[in-house]
């Protein structure tokens, strides 16, 4: 009869799983997660109309508008030459002489719907490298859209 009782007294194994050390593996990925996220964002400042529907307001200045054609060429509407392509460098060069006159003329970027994205970013990115504070995007509402 005492084998009995010792075999009673025995300690059955624990099916538990200790899951503070994950808890605390997942704090720490959290964290530096948190930490990083900002530092590899990059990308093009763009400021997007804020309304649901209808347009944006007028600005109170002239708008500067470049245009990038289907091919994927650049204009810009100020100077003698409107109507012939421009290089990146001529639309740095413009961009920058306007904005030292009237730094809070606002920049916006046409581009034709074929175009590849990566010319409209590029568009972009030379006008805030001539120091526009925002670009923005010109569209057309879906019900006036060309067929």
């Amino acid at each position: 009869m005492l084998k009995r009782t010792r075999s009673r007294q025995r300690r059955r194994p624990m099916a538990e799983i200790n899951v503070v050390p994950y808890i605390d593996v997942m704090l720490v990925l959290l964290v530096i997660f948190m930490v990083t996220a900002p530092l590899i964002t990059q990308g093009v400042k763009v400021a997007l109309p804020q309304e649901k529907a209808g347009g944006i307001p007028s600005p109170t200045t002239e708008s500067l508008i470049i245009t990038v054609d289907e091919f994927g060429d650049y204009y810009i509407d100020i100077g003698d030459e409107k109507n012939a392509p421009a290089s990146e460098q001529i639309l740095f060069d413009r961009i920058r002489v306007v904005l030292e006159y009237t730094p809070e003329t606002p920049i916006l970027v046409r581009a034709d719907h074929r175009v590849d994205y990566g010319r409209v970013v590029r568009a972009m990115v030379v006008a805030q490298a001539a120091g526009a504070p925002e670009v923005g995007l010109v569209t057309v509402p879906p019900e006036r859209r060309e067929r």
